[in-house]
């Protein structure tokens, strides 16, 4: 597999870590997409978050994260699904709501479902008092990252929550939406963010049964 980049600015750690990244994906893939369309996946991940200013030596993680995350959701979009439903949680900056909702849909649905999660400004990092908050019932948000939404993420899920992204939020016929109206806990200390906490675990509940998924 060639591991050619368009930047010449990448270091040559940054270029062998995208040519690994590519590698493990093709293996993950192997018989679903050919090495080109890997490629295309991986390298327009790494440019969405290398605009953000994410660390460098970080970018190549994320991008090959998120890359399979998005090779997931078009592998579903073309019909190689294993029946699971599908729920994406969308915010402003994937940092806060939508990844208290993850969290807790993940936790209590276990493999019975797929969930994702992004945001339309998304930030550069979680906000710590949301991490704090969700370790208090026991849920470790610390290892998720804020990330965008693709086309193929969107089309991919069967429910679509949207907390607060308005317009930026993309409609798509055909899909359930729910607006979850909930406090911005940005900028807020832990005190602030339980009761935001608190009520989107009694959304996520609240769909879990709607969907007829057993919790944990």
């Amino acid at each position: 597999m060639s591991h050619t980049y368009p930047h010449p600015d990448l270091s040559v750690d940054q270029q062998h870590a995208l040519f690994t990244a590519a590698r493990r994906l093709a293996d993950e893939f192997t018989g679903v997409f050919g090495a080109e369309t890997i490629q295309r996946f991986l390298h327009t991940s790494y440019d969405q978050f290398a605009v953000h200013g994410t660390i460098p030596n970080y970018l190549p993680l994320l991008a090959e994260r998120f890359a399979r995350q998005r090779l997931h959701a078009l592998a579903r979009v073309e019909g190689r699904h294993d029946g699971r439903p599908v729920v994406l949680f969308l915010c402003v900056h994937n940092a806060g709501r939508s990844q208290m909702a993850l969290g807790f849909f993940q936790h209590l649905a276990g493999e019975r479902a797929v969930a994702w999660s992004g945001g339309s400004e998304f930030a550069a990092e979680i906000n710590p008092a949301a991490v704090a908050a969700m370790a208090e019932r026991g849920i470790d948000i610390s290892r998720e990252y804020p990330k965008p939404w693709t086309e193929e993420i969107v089309r991919a899920a069967d429910v679509v929550i949207t907390m607060g992204c308005g317009d930026a939020c993309p409609i798509y016929p055909g899909k359930r939406y729910e607006d979850w109206e909930l406090d911005d806990p940005a900028g807020q200390a832990v005190d602030g963010v339980r009761p935001i906490r608190d009520e989107i675990e009694r959304r996520v509940r609240n769909l879990l049964e709607q969907l007829s998924i057993p919790t944990a």
